[in-house]
């Protein structure tokens, strides 16, 4: 994975990736394509209600649900990414860390954390294995 930069919206900081290529498990395409067949659903009866000239709290509502169902099919993509990046991450860590490179404790608690990690944490652990990796290669003197 290559950091590319940061960005900033109005409230939070992203760093941008350029993630190694994969290919997403054929259940999680199937799953993403339901998801998304659903939601285009959604908004066509957005848009029947809109030429229909349905109540405004009823139209918000059918946007405030497709919303949701966008963002959950965004969360199991970037899920589905983030954890397997960071599972090669980590199997690439314990690799260089011959068990004598002065950094066994943070990497088995990486270990132990790891099944249990929501979305949200799996970037900030992505973060800490980079700066453990900075120390391993400085370590060997790469």
């Amino acid at each position: 994975m290559l950091n590319i930069g940061q960005t900033k919206s109005s409230e939070v900081t992203f760093t941008l990736y350029i993630l190694p290529a994969m290919m997403i498990p054929a259940d999680i395409i199937q799953n993403l394509q339901k998801r998304l067949r659903s939601i285009q659903g959604q908004v066509g009866g957005l848009t029947k209600m809109l030429n229909r000239g349905d109540d405004p709290v009823q139209i918000l509502m059918q946007f405030k649900a497709a919303q949701k169902a966008l963002g959950k099919a965004h969360e199991l993509l970037l899920d589905e990414v983030f954890r397997k990046v960071l599972a090669l991450k980590i199997v690439q860590t314990v690799d260089s860390c011959p068990g004598n490179c002065g950094q066994e404790e943070k990497i088995e608690k990486l270990l132990q954390e790891f099944p249990n990690l929501s979305t949200e944490d799996v970037t900030g652990k992505l973060k800490e294995v980079e700066l453990l990796e900075d120390y391993l290669r400085k370590l060997s003197g790469d």
